[in-house]
């Protein structure tokens, strides 16, 4: 009964989203493809092929060229090598009365990180670009919850979110939060409670979010390992993003960046967070068209002590056996019914044993290495039950045909 009330909400509330801006909807973005970026583009003098090849080889989607670029000619540059390697841009707006245009051009970088006090001149800004450039999109950033409320200009971060969402007219909400995650601080819940505000106004909106997350040390912040990048971004997911964006690509030079470490060096040498990049990229790239048809319905935390049972009734997933995990339920375009099971456990991976609500050969699985439907396996087919390898901070996408309401 659940699972229907949440189907019968998500569809009106859609419909309502959608009845809201109908009278609105000329010009507006339309995101394509699932949107892989990163901050920080590398620098004017490095706008080359070779810079771009490698960019794409990592399985990036588009370029967000907030830094490199210092003229129209560099930002032409930009876009011509991001349509030479399949990838969209969102340029700098450097001269708003005549905005590049070119079949690689998602739009126009507007502000990052601004208090609502910003929000008319943003306004402006969207509706310019929707007026000369239809269909491109006017981009922004919005802050953490942990900013000072001072700077959002708000007495809540939920309120933060919804005036942006509602005053602005965007056509996608972005935020950034980089979680601690150390022995001794872990940030986890926070990043995933401001996904879920993100979450709450895309949905209400009916506009995709998306997120940056952290990829370097810096300040109190570990230099993340593979499966802590992993982590952050099936969190995201989870939650319904139609884009991730890493912090930070080319690593930036100042005082708050002493160690280095993004994904490429100041100097231009790849990190380890290159390759690791790369491997995760891939996978999600090869979800992403998946990813791109889906709704999302419910998010639910399952932790170990809880009754998963209980919290899973209304849902795909009937029973999981003991450990740390997060479900995204979510309707496909076609009407099946999708989830995706996460492990919220970033150092070791789980081996549990699932029951879905129907026989385990109608479930689907969307393969990761090449983003096909294919029938779920049991990993471990000695075991009674069906046996799912989730490794740490990992997520799977299955797909299970839409429930028939006798």
């Amino acid at each position: 009964m659940r699972m229907m009330l949440l189907i019968i909400a998500a569809g009106l509330l859609l419909m309502a989203a959608g009845l809201s801006v109908a009278a609105d909807n000329e010009g507006r973005f339309v995101q394509d493809r699932f949107a892989i970026g990163f901050w920080v583009d590398p620098p004017a003098e490095e706008i080359t092929d070779a810079r771009y090849k490698e960019i794409a080889d990592a399985g990036f989607t588009f370029v967000l060229g907030a830094f490199g670029p210092k003229n129209e000619k560099d930002v032409a540059k930009q876009l011509k090598l991001c349509e030479k390697y399949g990838m969209k841009a969102i340029v700098r707006d450097l001269n708003p009365e005549k905005r590049p245009d070119s079949p690689a051009c998602w739009g126009y970088y507007i502000v990052d990180e601004p208090g609502v006090s910003a929000i008319p001149d943003i306004k402006a800004r969207i509706d310019s670009v929707r007026k000369q450039r239809p269909g491109k999109v006017g981009y922004f950033n919005l802050n953490p919850d942990y900013a000072p409320l001072s700077v959002l200009g708000t007495s809540s971060y939920d309120e933060y979110i919804k005036r942006f969402a509602e005053e602005t007219g965007c056509d996608v909400l972005c935020m950034d939060y980089y979680p601690l995650m150390t022995p001794t601080a872990d940030g986890r819940d926070g990043y995933c409670g401001n996904l879920a505000v993100m979450r709450k106004y895309s949905l209400q909106q009916n506009i995709p979010h998306w997120n940056f997350f952290n990829t370097m040390p810096f300040g109190p912040h570990n230099d993340p390992t593979e499966s802590q990048l992993r982590w952050q971004i099936f969190t995201s997911l989870a939650y319904g993003a139609k884009g991730v964006l890493y912090f930070c690509y080319w690593t930036p030079r100042g005082w708050e960046f002493p160690k280095g470490g993004a994904i490429i060096t100041a100097e231009g040498h790849r990190t380890r967070h290159y390759d690791q990049a790369k491997r995760i990229n891939a996978a999600i790239g090869n979800l992403g068209p998946t990813l791109m048809q889906l709704t999302s319905l419910d998010v639910i935390r399952v932790k170990p002590d809880d009754d998963a049972a209980e919290l899973l009734k209304d849902t795909p997933i009937r029973q999981i056996s003991s450990g740390d995990y997060l479900v995204g339920v979510f309707k496909h375009s076609d009407g099946r019914r999708v989830v995706l099971l996460n492990n919220y456990d970033f150092n070791y991976g789980m081996w549990p044993t699932v029951k879905f609500d129907l026989p385990a050969d109608k479930v689907l699985e969307v393969d990761p290495a090449d983003g096909r439907e294919k029938p779920v396996r049991d990993d471990s087919p000695d075991t009674e039950g069906l046996q799912i390898s989730l490794d740490s901070g990992e997520g799977r996408l299955f797909i299970l045909p839409a429930r028939r309401i006798p």
